[in-house]
Parts: C-alpha cells; sequence; structure tokens
C-alpha cells in the first residue's frame, strides 16, 4: 500500500510513508500522543494513492522520525514549521505541493503557507490548531493533556479525541500505545508540551489573514478540541476558503468518516468540486 522512507530534513532524520502518482499531496498528522503518518493516515493513503503522490509525514517527536534531544532542538510551534518547510524542499524540490494538516499539523501546515507560500498549492485544514480559539471546557482540555502511558490511558483519550460512534481498532490502539514507549518518545511529548507553551501553536489573525491559497477548513460537528468558533474563524480570515463540516464526527475526521472524508478533500484538490472564482482584493 505504501512505501517507508527517509530523508533528511532540518537536520533530522525523517519518516515519512510514499505512494500513488500525480500532483503531490504531503499529509501531516496531528499531536496528540501516539500520533503518527501511519496511524492517522492509515484509511486514506490507498485512496488518495489513487489520483496523487501521497506523502505522510512523521513530525519531530512522533512516529519514526528522529527525536533530538530536547537541550539542543525546539520542539515548538516554528521548530516544526522550520522542519515541515525543510521536509517539503527536500521530497519536492521546491515545487508547491497540495498539504493536508490535522491538528498541530494543521497549525504547521498553516506556517508553511504563511512564511512560504510558493510551496504551497492548495491547503486543508482539519481540525486545525493555529487559531487562538479554543473549548472554554476544561474537561475537555485535561483529557487530551492527562494521557498517563497505559494502554487503559490511551483508550480514555481516544474517547476525548473522537465521537462516540468511532471504536479504533484494538491493533491501531496498541499501534498508538506503543510508539509512545519508543525510546525517548516520553521526553520529546514532555519537550513538545513546554517548549509549545511559550513558541506557540497559534497566529495572529492578520497573519492568518494573508494565506491566499485556495483553503478547505473541514470541521467536525461535535470536536471538544477544534470547536465550530474555530472552523468559521479561519473561513472568515483566510479570504479564498471553503468549509465543509462533518456530522456525528469529533476531531479526527480522517479516521471516524475516512469515505466522506477523502471524497470532498480529492474533490477540492481536482477543481472537481464548483469552486466559486478567486476574488482579489483591491490593492
Amino acid at each position: 500500500m505504501f512505501e517507508r522512507r527517509y530523508v533528511q530534513a532540518d537536520g533530522i532524520a525523517t519518516h515519512y510513508l510514499e505512494a500513488g502518482d500525480g500532483p503531490t499531496l504531503v499529509l501531516v498528522h496531528g499531536g496528540g500522543p501516539g500520533a503518527d503518518a501511519e496511524g492517522n493516515w492509515q484509511d486514506c493513503i490507498e485512496q488518495y494513492a489513487k489520483v496523487f503522490h501521497v506523502i505522510a509525514v512523521d513530525m519531530p517527536g512522533f512516529g519514526q522520525t528522529e527525536r533530538p534531544s530536547p537541550d539542543a532542538y525546539n520542539y515548538g510551534q516554528s521548530g516544526r514549521n522550520r522542519h515541515l518547510i525543510a521536509f517539503i524542499e527536500a521530497i519536492a524540490g521546491g515545487r508547491p505541493v497540495h498539504l493536508i494538516g490535522n491538528s498541530m499539523g494543521g497549525a504547521t501546515s498553516l506556517g508553511v503557507a504563511i512564511h512560504r507560500p510558493d510551496l504551497v498549492d492548495k491547503l486543508v485544514l482539519m481540525g486545525a490548531a493555529g487559531l487562538d480559539i479554543a473549548n472554554p471546557d476544561k474537561d475537555s482540555r485535561k483529557g487530551l493533556t492527562g494521557y498517563d502511558y497505559t494502554l487503559e490511558g490511551m483508550r480514555r483519550l481516544v474517547t476525548t479525541l473522537a465521537g462516540p460512534n468511532y471504536a479504533m481498532p484494538e491493533a491501531l490502539l496498541r499501534h498508538r500505545y506503543e510508539l509512545t514507549m519508543l525510546a525517548g518518545a516520553r521526553e520529546a511529548t514532555t519537550a513538545i508540551h513546554e517548549h509549545t507553551l511559550l513558541d506557540k501553536m497559534t497566529y495572529p489573525p492578520e497573519l492568518i489573514a494573508t494565506i491566499q491559497a485556495p483553503t478547505l477548513v473541514v470541521g467536525g460537528k461535535i470536536d471538544k478540541i477544534a470547536v465550530l468558533a474555530r472552523t468559521y474563524g479561519y473561513l472568515d480570515l483566510i479570504p479564498n476558503s471553503w468549509g465543509f463540516i462533518l456530522p456525528h464526527v469529533a476531531h479526527w475526521a480522517m479516521m471516524e468518516a475516512p469515505v466522506e472524508f477523502v471524497a470532498v478533500t480529492t474533490a477540492f484538490l481536482r477543481d472537481d468540486m464548483f469552486l466559486a472564482p478567486q476574488i482579489t482584493p483591491a490593492a
């Protein structure tokens, strides 16, 4: 279904999955414990590969990508942005790609679109971090940060991130748990949390508003993390943006509703859906 490969990006041995042929589509996973390219995108890669050259990357600190020492590497948002920019340059030779980012991966994809718009053809934000609008329910946020490095703790985490209609396969649950047990994984997770407190996962609204790439904003109607107010906020700010809301879906649209998610994003990326003409704001 896919090939496993490594490339050096920003000085880090970066693991990624590759499949298919066509325009390059880069998939960027979220930042929950145990997240990686395979676990987050396994239900989508085969379908995308019928149309695209699919690249699903493990961000630093996740999956099989190298975990630099927190003493020598910035695990904050600017570090993730720099790494993804270097990764795209390495695998696409400086040519623009389509980007789909979930949660922390959405914030990182936003960072590329803001700082290196020449590298982004079209952008899909799904449950994306990046805009400072959060769920005021502290219990929801606590559920995301309270992982205790046990299999049952991973099971509890899934209930926070996914909707009630989603039953994670036991093999995938164990896959996520086992990734958190790899050497250096806990230290990287701690560093990501600590560094991101200072090097935040959000951007000023005026920077987000500079994005000109055609952007599809996908939201889960019952997402407790990336609440609908944030989804609508992106639509307000990004001039060339469209929205798609999935009912009965929470934070993991690509896992909870992969058929629908792949269908609508593929239509958007291929221009197979109705798209209004882009309007360039007056100078």
